[in-house]
């Protein structure tokens, strides 16, 4: 018997592919996002939504609004979540001075 191949991990957990449809990209960057534990759960499991989220820019650095993180049932039981809060992006003063602009 054959091994089956398994597709190794991308690395990209979601991707907005309205936006790409809906709109001219000039650029990309890559950022990370400040997260609390379970976020990162629930980002695991797939239960990101990009519709209807951009970047805001306040006091020099860069928050992610409007994405939904659904919370799982499981991890945030004794938590109070709050899904389309603002999350941070970690950029390096370099990046967000260019996309500032």
């Amino acid at each position: 018997m054959s091994k089956k191949k398994s597709k190794a991990p991308s690395g990209t957990i979601a991707l907005n592919k309205k936006a790409r449809h809906d709109y001219f990209l000039e650029d990309k960057t890559e950022a990370g996002l400040a997260l609390t534990g379970w976020e990162v759960k629930s980002l695991r499991a797939g239960k990101c939504q990009l519709l209807d989220s951009y970047i805001d820019f306040h006091k020099g650095e860069a928050y992610l609004t409007g994405a939904l993180i659904t919370p799982l049932a499981q991890a945030s039981t004794h938590l109070v979540t709050e899904p389309r809060r603002a999350r941070k992006l970690l950029l390096h003063k370099r990046e967000l001075e260019r996309i500032e602009q």
